[in-house]
């Protein structure tokens, strides 16, 4: 019987104890003593969101399908049992066997939102691992880092002694046999590293070295040895019916945030949408056959007993078999009483029939992202939708018997203008008029129209990667125009309007295009307490701002200023198969307010062709 980590007396003072003592359905157990390598699979994110995160699930699974290799998971503490911990000297510990991280071979942490990078300070802090890759011996775990975030690894940099660049399912097996014959052979912790190096996708920061200009932009980015690569290559799976999936995915104790089985129907997306990272990131569309979802489906709700499925994509009405998917699911989860949940569905006729026989219609709202108010505005990001779509998908969606809308917008795009702005209050208008056309015996209640705005922050590897970014005024001037325009509606009792927090988008934005000289900020901030940033009952603006402050950091150098497209920027030196020339070519375009058509209407040159599958070679 496994000895818990915490006693019984700590577990009652926390709130949500079932967080920490693992033991859940499906989890892994195995014989230290048996096995080379031990690896802590990281969320740096309370246990519920972490839970949620089908990434983790894959490489957890396809980890401990290894008999040399066992893969335990660790969450980041509540604020509660941090205090505690520090308190009483209780080292961070995995899961399954409920023993210090310091003791693994390998730290991995998964970095989904650049919120948590003081979290992932916590992690090391409480796990007693050095904070600075450069302080690490073998004593101590080797820190690696994978996920969306890695694509800009610089502003966290010090702190890992590896970045994972692409898929997990390509290249770990490689690295985990690079260890193990590194720690066979006696060599140093340095060799390894300078062994891994050569492994693609792999990138190793204490191998290169960053130089600036007298304007602080950067000056070179170089490899300290010939044989360290100048670029790194993203990792893909191409073959994705075939790659690592769990078949028995963990089950937590308590409602995690996704408390379902999670169905990965494909990877990537067509549209290319200019805002949007992982549209670029995770080119070209790789699908999974719907025969094989649904063995897969099968085998899951046995396994876990959920009571609900959810089809995981960017994009999921862009899934060539959808409907006999939907077909299969229905005759599965009926029978089962399991609902079936279909997030990122475009508002059109196809999706809302796929919608109407999964739903209870009377009980649910639909939820869609125009992005922007305005069709001028929607060219410029490359929505692919018009003012007429969006109507006329409304309309059917009412006379389907919806009657509640969610609606996602951004301010602070580039080009945009007042009338951009007040768009987003006039398309919510028309919707709601749209509903009251419906004669009143035929309608499902009053209308309820939701709009929420996000601001937008230029991410990496995006054709806006080089736009300027609006100050926290501009972002709250925006939002105070739309939420005016909405009282000045018609139907206003229909709409209700709601938008994110500034201070936080601003930070995003920060750490989102930041360089290496953030890492300083980022460890000041968090030793004057800042934790959980994501968590708005957590986040303190002050600390942030007393960081730069301390640390000389111009932040309107990272968020203000619009880049050169000469510039070399932080994430340069990665290779994501998306060419810069491509992202310029965008930027441009957008800039003319022109649309570029998705990949299955006509290639767009995008450079995605190279890896020779996917929805590039469809025919």
């Amino acid at each position: 019987m496994r000895k818990l980590a915490l006693n019984d007396e700590i577990l009652l003072q926390v709130e949500q104890p079932a967080r920490y003592i693992g033991g859940e359905i499906n989890s892994i157990q195995k014989c230290k003593d048996q096995i080379d390598i031990r690896f802590a699979m990281c969320f740096p994110d309370v246990y519920e969101i972490g839970m949620s995160h089908l990434g983790i699930q894959i490489l957890y699974d396809m980890f401990n399908q290894r008999p040399d290799v066992w893969c335990e998971r660790v969450y980041s503490p509540w604020p509660d049992l941090d205090r505690v911990m520090r308190e009483q000297h209780i080292p961070l510990f995995a899961l399954e066997s409920q023993e210090p991280i310091r003791d693994f071979d390998f730290l991995g942490i998964t970095i989904q939102y650049e919120m948590c990078y003081t979290n992932i300070l916590q992690i090391l802090d409480l796990g007693g691992i050095p904070l600075h890759a450069g302080e690490r011996t073998w004593e101590d775990p080797i820190v690696i880092g994978g996920g969306p975030c890695t694509y800009n690894p610089e502003p966290i940099a010090e702190f890992f002694d590896l970045f994972y660049i692409g898929d997990g399912e390509t290249v770990y097996d490689a690295l985990l046999d690079t260890y193990k014959e590194a720690k066979s052979q006696g060599k140093s912790r340095e060799e390894f590293l300078r062994g891994a190096a050569q492994i693609p996708g792999i990138y190793v920061p204490s191998l290169y070295q960053v130089t600036y200009q007298e304007d602080q932009t950067i000056a070179a980015f170089t490899p300290l040895y010939e044989d360290v690569p100048s670029k790194i290559e993203k990792q893909i799976v191409m073959d994705l019916p075939n790659a690592p999936y769990p078949k028995a995915p963990v089950v937590p104790f308590i409602k995690a945030t996704q408390d379902r089985v999670m169905m990965e129907i494909q990877r990537g997306c067509i549209r290319g949408c200019r805002f949007c990272q992982a549209g670029m990131l995770y080119r070209p569309l790789r699908e999974r056959n719907s025969e094989e979802l649904l063995e897969m489906a099968r085998e899951m709700l046995d396994n876990t007993g959920h009571e609900e499925i959810s089809l995981s994509s960017l994009s999921s009405s862009d899934y060539r078999e959808l409907p006999s998917l939907i077909d299969g699911l229905i005759d599965m989860c009926d029978a089962r009483g399991v609902n079936i949940s279909l997030p990122s569905l475009r508002i059109d006729a196809f999706s809302l029939d796929v919608m109407s026989k999964v739903q209870d219609i009377r009980k649910s709202s639909l939820t869609f992202a125009p992005e922007a108010g305005s069709q001028r505005m929607r060219d410029v990001i490359n929505k692919g939708l018009t003012e007429e779509d969006i109507l006329e998908g409304a309309g059917k969606a009412f006379e389907g018997g919806w009657q509640k809308v969610k609606l996602y917008f951004m301010l602070g795009l580039p080009t945009e203008t007042e009338e951009d702005i007040k768009g987003i209050a006039w398309l919510c208008q028309k919707i709601a008029e749209r509903y009251y056309e419906i004669p009143k015996e035929e309608r499902n209640g009053k209308c309820q129209i939701t709009a929420s705005s996000s601001f937008f922050v230029p991410k990496p590897f995006t054709p806006f990667q080089w736009a300027r970014m609006d100050t926290r005024d501009e972002f709250l001037a925006k939002a105070h125009i739309v939420k005016e325009e909405v009282r000045a509606q018609v139907n206003q009792r229909s709409i209700k309007y709601n938008y994110h927090e500034a201070d936080v988008t601003v930070l995003e934005g920060i750490l989102a295009r930041g360089d290496r000289r953030l890492c300083s900020a980022i460890e000041y901030a968090y030793r004057q307490g800042a934790l959980f940033d994501a968590w708005s009952e957590c986040f303190e603006v002050e600390r942030w701002r007393q960081a730069f402050e301390a640390c000389q950091i111009d932040t309107d150098f990272y968020t203000t200023r619009e880049r050169s497209t000469e510039e070399i920027l932080p994430w340069d030196f990665i290779n994501i198969g998306v060419t810069k020339e491509f992202l310029i070519r965008e930027w441009n375009t957008a800039r003319q307010e022109k649309v570029t058509p998705n990949c299955r209407q006509q290639c767009s040159g995008c450079g995605a062709r190279g890896y020779k599958g996917g929805v590039c070679f469809e025919g």
